[in-house]
């Protein structure tokens, strides 16, 4: 049966965007101030946030689109990587690539619509109903369990519409991502090319073989000591002496109570929200009846009622038949199968009639005749639960925790707003401190780069770059109050500073001299390296013993040699054997390898065959979707203008 009226589909794929992406950012706006989810600064900026940052098809991506499409990404991934270095999420190639997403997605959009590729409705209520993601969702007889919808206030008429676009989307790359695997020679060819074999010797040419053979002057380790591009390694980093506060929700909580009759207050004004909702477990038989205009619908109806007058009496006799009878006679396909059945429901889930009566039911009761748009019913409650408030004590704790919240929100901002003026002003954060009940810490040895393992509010690289401003600097000022997480401020102020210097050479000169013959030592090791090839390459006999055992080399298989010797092995043209290469190992020296014979792939090795085709075939399939994305990109006249710079929305969330 469909309980479900037509005007009610919308609510139905309403939830279908509650179960991913959007359903968590939604409830953040309609639970959280706005102040907490754009921060102060996001205030403060707000204004000039809706300046250009892309264009796609003439219309204009914002920089504050921008700003919310990253601060989702950002706690996505903190939910999926609770432990991670949040300081990961904010970076600019981050940004870059939420905005390439964001381009790609308008871009998407843009051929959705001038292809008309917008799913209809009936395709939408089969998404619903058939998607194995959303059988959680869905009551027995299709219909959605809106009073889970109702708990969260969704716009069924903006989930309807993001659905029907996502699947528009979703169908302009959707028959390129699933191309049919390539053709057996073409796949057969790269997958050889891909998982080649060949047998090889290598001799290396490593510098420390040649250290005793090279040494370093006066004159070679005062200019390499000189040369600019060595310098950093003898510089000591600069470094500062700080003190800082942070304001955060926390630090404000502590100092609100909630008096006793402001909590029963609120008890009484929310009394919906502590009572368990009353559901009810039910089963029906459902005679069909015709809409009104259609033929012959009084007579065929007429009978409907006859009918269901029929079932009704033979039920009162035998309740115990119910489900046989169901299973027989019910004209409803979701639930005669399971005699009727429609598991627990509450209000809200069916049409008004069918609750209406459902709920006017008493547990092991039967219903009279029932009349919907669908048809006649015959209900039996099975089952009651649901509909008991849960005392003021069992709840206390929860509802001051929860007044406690909004009151620290509230307070948040408005303090906010009190201590970013108050770090202006004061010379010194001592006085802030004492102002707003806050921990005066100080650090040691703060750099201008996060260090590693630290965290809290030095591990915010935006706050570090402002206590390495030069103005900070010089004038020791308290660096203004920067955001560094969710409802969370943070200022520092330089007690002192001692600028990056180069080391004197006196204090470096043995460093210098290691590196100096270190140097020598790998630049000898490829002179003999090359002079050798060139031998080798002209009499291969002359190799001697100065070849490794012969090994098997593949993409897959390295047997522990340099990437970029594995690389110049496999690119060596194979026509004519044995063929040599020579690569240079930069610091490590040089290798020269002589390929003997070259094998066809082992494809068994490598795994099944059949799986290798198909991750060829898969790559395949997105390269041709990147080439038609970049076509569409053009077509739709696709440019971003704007570069992206490290935020502070993720940094320091973890302070």
């Amino acid at each position: 049966m469909a309980l479900l009226p037509e005007r009610k589909i919308s609510v139905m794929f309403e939830f279908v965007r509650t179960h991913n992406r959007v359903l968590q950012f939604v409830l953040m706006l309609l639970i959280v101030p706005s102040f907490v989810v754009f921060g102060i600064q996001g205030y403060q900026r707000f204004a000039g946030g809706n300046d250009e940052v892309a264009k796609v098809a003439g219309q204009t991506i914002t920089r504050a689109e921008w700003d919310n499409a990253h601060r989702q990404q950002v706690e996505r991934m903190r939910a999926q990587m609770p432990g991670a270095d949040v300081k990961l999420f904010d970076t600019p190639e981050m940004k870059a690539r939420v905005l390439d997403q964001l381009v790609r997605d308008r871009v998407l959009f843009e051929a959705s619509r001038k292809l008309n590729l917008a799913p209809s409705d009936d395709k939408l209520l089969r998404v619903f109903q058939n998607d194995p993601q959303f059988a959680s969702l869905r009551n027995a007889d299709g219909s959605v369990k809106k009073e889970l919808l109702g708990m969260r206030g969704i716009s069924s008429d903006q989930f309807a519409l993001q659905l029907k676009q996502d699947l528009g989307m979703q169908q302009v790359l959707g028959g390129l991502g699933t191309s049919t695997p390539a053709a057996t020679t073409v796949a057969t060819t790269a997958l050889d090319a891909m998982f080649q074999r060949r047998e090889v010797q290598v001799a290396k040419f490593e510098p420390r073989t040649y250290l005793d053979k090279v040494q370093a002057s006066d004159p070679e380790i005062d200019a390499w000591y000189a040369d600019a591009k060595n310098g950093a390694q003898f510089q000591t980093p600069e470094v500062a002496s700080v003190e800082y506060v942070v304001l955060d929700m926390a630090a404000i909580s502590k100092t609100i109570s909630v008096p006793a009759d402001d909590l029963r207050k609120y008890y009484d004004e929310n009394a919906a929200r502590y009572t368990q909702p009353e559901e009810r477990h039910a089963r029906h038989i459902l005679i069909k009846t015709e809409p009104a205009d259609a033929a012959d619908a009084k007579a065929k109806n007429a009978k409907a009622r006859a009918d269901a007058d029929a079932v009704l009496a033979e039920l009162k006799k035998n309740r115990a038949a119910f489900a046989d009878i169901a299973r027989k006679q019910s004209q409803d396909p979701g639930s005669a199968a399971r005699g009727g059945d429609l598991d627990w429901f509450g209000k809200g889930a069916m049409t008004q009639p069918f609750e209406d009566a459902a709920f006017a039911l008493k547990k092991g009761e039967l219903s009279g005749v029932v009349t919907s748009e669908f048809g006649y019913h015959i209900i039996e409650v099975l089952d009651t639960r649901g509909g008991e408030k849960r005392g003021f004590d069992s709840v206390k704790a929860e509802i001051e925790e929860e007044v406690r919240k909004q009151l620290a929100a509230k307070r948040f901002a408005e303090a906010a707003e009190q201590f970013t003026d108050a770090v202006d002003q004061e010379d010194g954060l001592a006085p802030v401190a004492a102002k707003f009940k806050l921990d005066l810490k100080k650090a040691e040895g703060v750099q201008r780069k996060p260090a590693p393992g630290v965290t809290g509010a030095l591990a915010n690289a935006k706050l570090l770059e402002a206590v390495f401003n030069a103005d900070n600097l010089a004038k020791k000022h308290n660096v203004q109050a920067v955001e560094i997480g969710t409802n969370q401020l943070a200022s520092a102020h330089v007690l002192s500073y001692n600028p990056a210097r180069k080391l004197p050479l006196a204090e470096v000169r043995d460093q210098v001299r290691m590196a100096v013959v270190a140097a020598k030592a790998a630049d000898a090791a490829r002179a003999d390296g090359k002079a050798k090839l060139e031998q080798w390459q002209a009499d291969a006999a002359a190799s001697g013993a100065a070849l490794s055992p012969a090994v098997l080399i593949s993409r897959n298989k390295a047997e522990s040699q340099p990437r970029a010797l594995v690389d110049a092995i496999l690119r060596a043209k194979a026509d004519k054997l044995p063929a040599w290469v020579g690569v240079s190992l930069g610091a490590d020296g040089y290798a020269v390898a002589r390929v003997n014979k070259v094998l066809p792939a082992d494809l068994a090795a490598n795994g099944d065959t059949k799986q290798l085709s198909n991750q060829y075939a898969q790559l395949w399939a997105n390269a041709e979707s990147t080439a038609y994305l970049n076509a569409l990109r053009e077509r739709f006249k696709a440019k971003v203008t704007a570069k992206p710079q490290a935020s502070d929305s993720a940094a320091s969330a973890a302070n």
